[in-house]
């Protein structure tokens, strides 16, 4: 395969997987050598084993830091911090993409950005929804409720008020209080129900009106 057949292929998508260009006759090792001489000639992005991106000069579509990590990681989604800041519900930049998965946690560095993935138990992965979140880019994302409780189960003494008044949670109407209740109600875990009346009484305090 030539660089011009390549760019044919994938010109359109933000990132593509290598055995996307497997072909009749044409074996996984030729295409593996090619790719890794592509991107050693920086007209590619290595992103991890299999998964790469064109490189700056090349491409059509910039790659959606969380549609990258949906790519890295399919059984994950976007939640804790960088979710909360996509809703604006925390002042903080985010400096990496935060994803909650039920395989082992670690973090990847690559050329668009680093992404950390967290691991949460299986009974707990739940709450999110796919969301378009740039032009035929889609990523599944926590819900609000669901990237706070995500970040209190995760994060020691979260449901703590000093770590939560902390947060400086802000643009709460864009919180469902009753489903936030709800959430932690059915996780059965104390923490995540402590946590919840602590968001309720900051959200009262704010004189926020319940959806």
């Amino acid at each position: 395969m030539d660089w011009t057949t390549l760019l044919h292929l994938v010109a359109d998508e933000p990132v593509f997987s290598a055995s996307l260009l497997l072909t009749p006759g044409q074996s996984r090792a030729r295409v593996q050598k090619q790719l890794s001489r592509w991107t050693q000639a920086g007209k590619l992005l290595q992103l991890r084993r299999g998964l790469y991106a064109l490189a700056a000069p090349y491409r059509k579509v910039l790659p959606h830091p969380f549609f990258v990590a949906n790519r890295l990681k399919p059984a994950s989604y976007v939640s804790l911090q960088s979710a909360l800041a996509y809703y604006g519900m925390i002042p903080e930049y985010v400096p990496e993409v935060t994803s909650v998965t039920t395989g082992r946690p670690e973090t990847v560095n690559t050329p668009l950005g680093r992404f950390s993935f967290r691991h949460i138990t299986s009974s707990l992965f739940s709450g999110f929804r796919k969301i378009e979140i740039a032009k035929n880019q889609e990523a599944d994302i926590a819900t609000p409720e669901k990237s706070l409780l995500d970040l209190v189960y995760l994060t020691p003494e979260a449901d703590q008020p000093a770590y939560l008044d902390e947060l400086r949670l802000q643009n709460l109407e864009a919180l469902d209080l009753h489903e936030l209740e709800r959430m932690a109600q059915d996780s059965g875990r104390p923490k995540l129900k402590r946590a919840a009346k602590q968001i309720l009484r900051i959200a009262e305090a704010e004189e926020y009106e319940p959806l």
